[in-house]
C-alpha cells in the first residue's frame, strides 16, 4: 500500500463504546474508504448498513468467499486478510486490532496496523489493552479512549431455566452450542443459534428471529464478541474454558470482557454471569471486578510476519516468512496453516521444479493461502492445495473445470441433519474462495455465482434445520397436557413395538431397548422416557421372563452379539480362555429386575456352552485336560498352548513340549481330536467350515478363507497359520493337506535313499511345483539327482521339531520336479 503521512487515530475502549459506528461515520464522510474486520459476518453486516447509506453501486464487500466490487466502488468493507492494500483510499480503519496478539491470525492484524494507511485519515479500533502497542509501533498516533455507554454488571450464576429474556448463552464448541440450544427449546420454547462457521445468510436469519422476538434466547460461540450488534440484556457463560487450537485453557479476563460486553445496547445497562456458581465454570471475584471496572492486563507484544515476503525462490519465501522481527514488542508468529502447508508441499521435488520463477513462487504461496475452512488439519489440506497448484502451475494455469464442477456438485445437496449441512457449508466456502481468485479459473464469474448459489441453498436449509431442531413450536402433546408430570398419561405398546402416549408415537421398543422417536429432540428424551417408564417396566419384565425360558431356536449368534428373536441381548467377550467366553448382558437387559436378570444370564450361559460343545468340542476337552492334574505337566503344557492358539499351532512353537510327551500322553491327545503332525499340531475338525467360522469369531480373526478351500493364493484372506493354512511361496496349504503329503512322502521313501514321490496327490489339490518343493524342504527332504527317467528325486535328511527348514535349491532336480508336475 502507498505510504501516506495522514494522521492516525487509535480509538480504544471496552465493548459497547460505539467504536465501529464511529469508524463507519468517519469513512462515509470521506470520498472513499475501507474498514478491515475480524469476521466475514461482521464485514457483511456493515456492508449492508453502508449500502443503505451510499447505494449498492458504490460499496464493495471483499472477503475470502465473497467479492462484490462494482466498477465505481468507493467504500470497501473487508475481512482483515482480504483488505486490498494497493488501493489509494482516503480513509482506512482496522477493527479489533488487539487480535494482533492472536497466535493464528495475529500477524495479519499486526501487518495491517503497521502498513494499512488512508490518504487522509487512518483509524485503529481496539481494546484498551492495545495502548502500549500503539505507542510503541505507531508513536505519532493520537489515542482516544471511548468509555462504555452503559454499565456492565455481574448478575451471579443462573440456571438455564431461570435466565431472563433477551439472554445469550455462550458456549465454545458446536457440540456444546447444540446441546444448550436443545435444552433451551425444551425449557423455554426455543433459541436462535449463532456460530462463526455459519454463513452470513444463515446467521442473519437466526439473528432476525431473535431480534423480532420470535425467540427470547440465543445460543452462540464467542463469535458474538467481535462486534455483532444485537439487543442483548444478559450474557450467560456455559463454560469459561475453550480449545484455542493448541490446548484447552481458561479464557483470559480480556476475552471474558469482550464477550460479556455484548450485553446492553448504547445507554441500556447489561449483565453477565455463568450457569454454575462453583468449580471451573464460575467467575472468580477478581475476574468479576476486572470485567465490571474494565481493568485488564495490557498487551506486551504482537505477532509479526513479513507482509511482503521474498518471492525470488521457494527457500527465500520460507526464509522471509520465518524471519525474526527487529522490534522488541514484536514476536515471530507461530507457524500458521498456510506456512505449514507451504513447507509440506516444498518437500516434493516436483513442486520445487515448477516454482522456480518469482511469479510461480507467488502463485504457490497464494495457493497455500486457501483457508482450511473444514478444519481438517495440515496433511489433508496440503493434499488439496497440492492438487490445486498442480493445475495452477501447468498448462494454461487454470484449475480443471470438470474437477472443480464435480466438487461443487457434490456439495449441492440440502438433505441431512444440522451437522451434515454445516459441514457442506464449510466445504463450499473453500470452492467459493477459489472462485474469487480471478485468474485461477477459466470462467471465475460463473463459478463465483455458482458457489454463492450453492451456499445460499445450503444456508437456507441450515436455517430451516436449526429452526426445526431448536425453535419448533410443536412442544409435543406431552408438554402441552402434562407439563413435567410425565407419568400421568396412559402408555400403549403396539404390535410392532411402537410406544404411544395419547395416540402420539413417542418411540419404539425393540427387544429391551426403548428408542425415542426420530423426530423427537435430544432434550426431550428424558421426558419421553419418564412418560413411558411405568408401562415399560412391566413389559420389560415380561420379555425378560420370556427370554429366560426361550428355546434354542429363538437364540442366534451374530458375533459378537447374541440375539433373541433378532434383537441383540448380550455380547460374547473374552473369558479365561477360548473354552470359557463370557456372556455380557446388554445394558438394557442389565436394567431388569435382579431375579429376572439372573435367570436371563443363566439361560444365555447355558446356550453358549451348548453351542461350543456342538461346534468346538475340542476346546472343552483341551480345557478339561488343562485343569486335570493327573494328565501330567507335558500334556497340560501342550493342551494349554493349543487352547491359546485355538487348536491350530505350528509344532516348532512347542517342539520341546511335544518331544516330552510319552506314548500314553500322545494317545490321550489323539483321543481329544488333536493330530501331532510333522509341521503342525491341529484338530482336523476345526478346519471344517462350520467349526472354522465359530473359531474365527471367538478368536476375532476377521475374514477367513472360503469354505472348503485346501490351497489358497498367498494374498487371499486367511492364507496364514492362525487360520490353519501354512504359507509356502505363492500359495498357502491347509494343515491337514500338508500332513497328507508328508505321510505320502514318508510312505514312498525307503530309508535315506533317493526316491521319486508320487506327485498326483499334490497336483489334485492344486499345489504348484514351487509350493511342493518348498513343502518337501520343510518336511525334511532335500532334492537329489534325477533318476534315469528324468523324474525328480528326494532324499530324507531328517528334521527335528525345533529346526528351521531351509528353502530347496533351485537346481536340475527342482526343474525336473516342476516339469513332472506341469506334465
Amino acid at each position: 500500500m502507498r505510504a501516506f503521512s495522514s494522521p492516525v487515530t487509535a480509538v480504544l475502549g471496552p465493548t459497547n463504546t460505539g467504536k465501529t459506528h464511529l469508524a463507519i461515520e468517519r469513512m462515509c464522510g470521506h470520498s472513499s474508504g475501507m474498514i478491515g474486520f475480524p469476521l466475514r459476518l461482521l464485514a457483511r453486516e456493515v456492508y449492508d448498513r453502508v449500502v443503505k447509506l451510499k447505494g449498492a453501486k458504490q460499496v464493495a464487500l471483499i472477503t475470502g468467499e465473497e467479492r462484490i466490487v462494482p466498477p465505481d466502488a468507493r467504500w470497501f468493507l473487508c475481512t482483515a486478510e482480504s483488505m486490498p492494500l494497493q488501493r489509494d483510499l482516503a480513509f482506512v480503519a482496522l477493527d479489533e486490532a488487539q487480535l494482533g496478539a492472536d497466535p493464528e491470525r495475529g500477524h495479519v492484524f499486526n501487518d495491517r496496523l503497521l502498513r494499512a494507511r488512508g490518504r487522509e485519515e487512518t483509524m485503529i479500533l481496539g481494546s484498551e489493552t492495545l495502548r502500549p502497542m500503539v505507542k510503541a509501533l505507531v508513536p505519532d498516533a493520537e489515542i482516544i479512549n471511548r468509555p462504555r455507554f452503559s454499565t456492565l454488571s455481574y448478575a451471579g450464576a443462573r440456571k438455564l431455566s431461570r435466565l431472563p429474556k433477551r439472554s445469550v448463552v455462550v458456549a465454545f464448541s458446536a457440540e456444546e452450542v447444540y446441546a444448550v440450544a436443545e435444552m433451551m427449546r425444551r425449557l423455554r420454547g426455543g433459541a436462535a443459534v449463532v456460530m462463526g462457521a455459519l454463513s452470513p445468510r444463515t446467521r442473519n436469519a437466526q439473528v432476525a428471529m431473535f431480534q423480532a422476538g420470535e425467540v427470547d434466547y440465543l445460543v452462540a460461540t464467542d463469535a458474538i464478541g467481535m462486534g455483532l450488534n444485537m439487543d442483548v440484556n444478559h450474557v450467560a457463560f456455559a463454560s469459561l474454558t475453550k480449545f484455542d487450537g493448541y490446548r484447552q485453557r481458561r479464557l483470559t479476563v480480556s476475552e471474558m470482557a469482550q464477550i460479556a460486553g455484548r450485553a446492553g445496547r448504547h445507554q441500556r445497562d447489561g449483565t453477565f454471569g455463568a450457569l454454575t456458581a462453583d468449580g471451573p465454570g464460575a467467575f472468580t471475584p477478581e475476574e468479576v471486578h476486572a470485567i465490571e471496572h474494565h481493568h485488564f492486563p495490557r498487551l506486551d507484544f504482537l505477532y509479526w510476519r513479513d507482509g511482503e515476503p521474498d518471492y525470488d525462490s521457494v527457500d527465500a519465501l520460507i526464509a522471509s516468512l520465518e524471519a525474526k522481527p527487529d522490534n522488541r514488542v514484536l514476536r515471530a508468529a507461530p507457524v500458521a496453516t498456510d506456512l505449514a502447508v507451504l513447507k509440506r508441499l516444498t518437500e516434493d521435488d516436483a513442486v520445487r521444479d515448477r516454482a522456480r520463477s518469482p511469479a510461480q513462487v507467488a502463485r504457490l504461496w497464494a495457493a497455500c493461502g486457501v483457508p482450511d475452512f473444514r478444519k481438517l488439519g495440515v496433511d489433508p489440506h496440503a493434499r488439496l492445495v497440492a492438487r490445486l497448484y498442480d493445475d495452477l502451475s501447468t498448462g494454461n494455469g487454470h484449475i480443471a473445470a470438470p474437477w472443480f464442477a464435480d466438487q461443487v456438485a457434490r456439495l449441492d445437496d440440502v438433505t441431512g441433519d444440522v451437522e451434515t449441512i454445516a459441514g457442506r457449508i464449510a466445504a463450499i466456502r473453500t470452492w467459493a474462495y477459489i472462485a474469487h481468485r480471478g485468474d485461477w479459473l477459466a470462467d471465475p464469474a460463473h463459478w463465483a455465482a455458482r458457489t454463492a448459489a450453492v451456499e445460499e441453498r445450503l444456508s437456507d436449509a441450515l436455517h430451516a434445520s436449526l429452526t426445526q431442531r431448536f425453535v419448533d413450536k410443536r412442544t409435543t402433546a406431552l408438554l402441552r397436557q402434562i407439563g413435567k408430570d410425565a407419568g400421568a398419561l396412559p402408555v400403549v405398546i403396539g404390535e410392532e413395538g411402537e410406544v404411544l402416549v395419547e395416540d402420539h408415537a413417542i418411540g419404539t421398543l425393540e427387544g429391551f431397548r426403548f428408542t425415542v422417536a426420530a423426530d423427537a429432540r435430544h432434550a426431550d428424551k428424558r421426558l419421553l422416557l419418564a412418560a413411558a417408564e411405568k408401562r415399560l417396566g412391566a413389559e420389560l419384565a415380561k420379555r425378560g421372563r420370556q427370554l429366560a425360558e426361550s428355546s434354542d431356536d429363538e437364540l442366534a449368534l451374530s458375533f459378537p452379539r447374541i440375539e433373541w428373536r433378532g434383537v441383540g441381548v448380550a455380547e460374547l467377550a473374552a473369558g479365561p480362555n477360548l473354552a470359557q467366553p463370557r456372556v455380557l448382558l446388554d445394558r438394557a437387559v442389565e436394567a431388569l429386575d435382579p431375579a429376572v436378570r439372573k435367570a436371563v444370564q443363566a439361560r444365555l450361559d447355558r446356550w453358549v456352552a451348548a453351542q461350543l460343545a456342538r461346534h468346538l468340542p475340542v476346546f472343552g476337552t483341551l480345557d478339561a485336560c488343562l485343569r486335570d492334574a493327573a494328565a501330567g505337566a507335558p500334556l497340560r503344557a501342550v493342551a494349554g498352548a493349543l487352547l491359546d492358539a485355538g487348536g491350530l499351532l505350528p509344532r516348532r512353537a512347542i517342539g520341546a513340549q511335544v518331544e516330552a510327551l510319552d506314548p500314553i500322553a500322545r494317545k490321550k491327545l489323539h483321543k481329544m481330536g488333536v493330530t501331532i503332525g510333522t509341521l503342525d499340531l491341529f484338530a482336523p475338525a476345526l478346519l471344517k467350515p462350520g467349526p472354522a467360522r465359530w473359531r474365527r469369531m471367538l478368536m476375532r480373526l476377521g475374514e477367513g478363507p472360503r469354505d472348503g478351500a485346501t490351497v489358497l493364493p498367498r494374498n487371499a484372506p486367511g492364507a496364514d497359520l492362525p487360520f490353519g493354512f501354512r504359507p509356502l511361496g505363492q500359495q498357502a496349504v491347509r494343515m491337514d493337506m500338508v500332513e497328507r503329503i508328508a505321510r505320502a512322502a514318508h510312505d514312498s521313501r525307503k530309508g535315506r535313499a533317493p526316491f521319486a514321490p508320487d506327485a498326483a496327490l499334490a497336483t489334485s489339490m492344486g499345489i504348484q511345483p514351487d509350493t511342493l518343493a518348498r513343502l518337501m524342504a520343510q518336511l525334511g527332504f532335500r532334492a537329489a539327482r534325477p533318476g534315469d527317467d528324468g523324474k525328480p528325486r528326494w532324499m530324507w535328511q531328517g528334521l527335528t521339531p525345533n529346526a528351521k527348514p531351509k528353502a530347496p535349491p533351485r537346481d536340475n532336480a527342482f526343474a525336473a520336479l516342476a516339469g513332472m508336475l506341469d506334465g
